[in-house]
């Protein structure tokens, strides 16, 4: 049986503009709890969105903004001396694959620096008793590759990433784990698959497809459609996050004992790209022109998360049906853009 959140927790949320952070901290202030978020607010995708989020953020009366990159040690350091948060969500991190392949310094700025920022702020805050109770921090279903066994569990080797942002994700679970092994910092990996929704992010393909669908411009679908993924509702991304917050591992023999675990959060139903191009065509009343292209360097072909340690150990399992979603992210993608 797990515990519920706990509201009476201060919780620091890196990247509390981005997609996922906009969501948790505003689930998380809607349940009473003090949010303080950390973001760099670039212009990797539209700033303005990002203030769009912060805007609705900054309404609660428990929530703290600042303005900085994890990757800045001194800025973090400062931020774990004025709040002494109670529970770390680590989101901040350079998003995207194809990303990756034209600009790897960013990830490694982010993804790995900041990392290590966060790791050593918790390191020195931890006594066991007062400090940080427990870190959950983003890993991604990048990690797998293109491997052919499915589902994907979090029990298989990942050792062949096919992009520099997987292989950050997997270096951010490597480094965890020696952390928690050498200081027992109570610590979460948690591998999302493929999210969507409401305020996402615009380089994600389900974005540039609305947008371009408006434009009248073509749509580009590689490897000429034939792809599946495991979409995953954002809503059912956060409330997993919920429900591990107030968790810490407690070390099993996975492990070896110290208090380290990693999740998948996904739909545990992989789609067909064409077919959830339909749909999206269908909610948002428009027809895409379609430009059929080869495989992009550090793309998989399929995404397929395992749930089954999710469910057990949480009672929850992502359920939001496709067109579902996809009817929210339409009424909101309308609405936003008038």
């Amino acid at each position: 049986m797990y515990n519920r959140f706990d509201p009476d927790n201060t919780v620091l949320i890196t990247g509390a503009a981005g997609f996922i952070g906009f969501h948790l901290s505003k689930l998380l202030l809607s349940e009473g709890a003090t949010v303080v978020g950390i973001d760099n607010m670039n212009d990797y995708y539209d700033v303005g969105l990002k203030e769009s989020r912060l805007q609705i953020l900054n309404g609660y009366e428990r929530f703290s903004f600042v303005k900085g990159s994890i990757s800045d040690a001194g800025l973090v350091n400062h931020v774990f001396e004025d709040w002494r948060p109670d529970i770390v969500v680590n989101l901040a991190a350079q998003a995207g694959v194809r990303y990756s392949i034209d600009n790897p310094a960013s990830y490694i700025d982010s993804n790995i620096v900041g990392f290590f920022n966060i790791l050593e702020a918790c390191r020195h805050s931890y006594d066991g008793r007062e400090g940080v109770k427990h870190l959950v921090f983003a890993s991604s279903s990048s990690i797998y590759g293109n491997q052919m066994k499915t589902p994907f569990s979090v029990s298989d080797r990942v050792d062949h990433p096919i992009s520099l942002y997987a292989a950050t994700k997997k270096s951010n679970e490597l480094m965890g784990y020696s952390y928690c092994h050498l200081y027992g910092i109570p610590m979460t990996g948690v591998r999302f698959f493929t999210v969507y929704g409401p305020y996402g992010r615009p380089d994600m393909a389900y974005f540039k497809f609305a947008n371009k669908m408006k434009m009248g411009e073509p749509i580009q679908i590689y490897n000429n459609g034939d792809m599946l993924r495991d979409f995953t509702y954002v809503d059912d991304i956060v409330t997993g996050l919920e429900h591990m917050l107030c968790n810490p591992p407690a070390g099993d023999e996975e492990s070896g004992g110290d208090p380290f675990k990693v999740y998948n959060i996904g739909n545990n139903k992989p789609e067909k790209l064409l077919d959830f191009i339909d749909i999206l065509e269908d909610k948002l009343g428009m027809k895409a022109v379609r430009e059929y292209l080869p495989m992009q360097p550090g793309d998989v072909y399929q995404t397929y998360a395992d749930v089954d340690d999710l469910v057990r150990d949480f009672d929850f399992k992502p359920e939001t049906p496709l067109a579902v979603g996809l009817e929210r992210f339409a009424e909101w993608y309308k609405e936003y853009y008038k």
